[in-house]
């Protein structure tokens, strides 16, 4: 009876130790299938945002340099096959204010509804803004309207529409009155520089002119309207409620008003 009792207590003993190693080989997995069904896996958010980009899915912005790498500039680029080549387009390059760089015509989506729409749109920073570094011959008037004319010829660009907003109107302005044959349109969004010439020099300009700015602005929008109203071949728009950078206060109003006055000019 001894002996039986004992050989039992040995079975039960030699059956738990077979079941705790058992249950020792199968823990490990027990805890990585829990872990495994717990764990929320983050998706790849910024994959995500970068496809989604601007909007335009058709639409890539594309980045270079001209004039021996001294002028950056951006480009939006239809990803199509039939679209009409670069010489083919009507071509609209930006410039920008003093507190701004090519990057605010992107962030806008400007550039990239111009390409949506056939246009060739590029926009440039200015030397010493952005990527550009500075440049001495931007010192002076002569300098400007030299440096406008080589852009244009190292980008291809024949007859372009010049976009110009404040302080880039040391550029775009004293262009207008001595290479102005060679824009297909211009369009100012308060520009400085504007009382540098006289009336009888503005009504001799023949360039096409939209001129647009904010009602709130009240300095340079007011001031450069007085002076370029007076070319024979402009037209005005007043953006209601918007101050200087009349086109980052109402760019759904902008954008209408710059593609209406694109397409007169098609």
């Amino acid at each position: 009876m001894t002996m039986t009792l004992i050989r039992n207590r040995l079975v039960l003993l030699v059956l738990g130790i077979l079941v705790t190693f058992v249950l020792y080989l199968l823990l490990p997995a027990i805890q990585h299938e829990k872990f495994t069904a717990s764990v929320d896996i983050p998706k790849p958010r910024a994959m995500e945002e970068e496809a989604k980009g601007t909007g335009a899915g058709n639409v890539t912005i594309m980045t270079g340099t001209v004039l021996h790498s001294s002028v950056f500039f951006r480009e939006a680029v239809l990803v199509q096959k039939d679209v009409a080549s670069s010489t083919e387009r009507l071509a609209v390059i930006f410039l920008h204010g003093q507190s701004f760089t090519s990057k605010t015509w992107e962030t806008l989506g400007t550039l990239a509804l111009l390409a949506e729409n056939g246009y060739r749109a590029i926009a440039i920073d200015l030397p010493g803004y952005g990527s550009s570094p500075r440049s001495t011959s931007a010192g002076t008037a002569k300098g400007r309207i030299s440096f406008l004319e080589q852009v244009f010829k190292e980008l291809g660009l024949q007859k372009p529409i010049l976009i110009s907003s404040s302080m880039s109107g040391r550029y775009s302005i004293p262009f207008l009155f001595s290479s102005g044959e060679r824009l297909k349109g211009f369009v100012s969004i308060a520009p400085v520089g504007t009382k540098d010439f006289s009336a009888q020099q503005y009504q001799q300009v023949e360039t096409p002119t939209l001129i647009i700015y904010g009602q709130r602005d009240t300095d340079l929008g007011v001031q450069s309207l007085q002076s370029l109203q007076q070319i024979p071949r402009s037209r005005v728009v007043m953006l209601l409620g918007a101050g200087h950078a009349c086109y980052l206060d109402k760019p759904q109003e902008f954008h209408k008003a710059l593609l209406s006055f694109l397409n007169e000019l098609k």
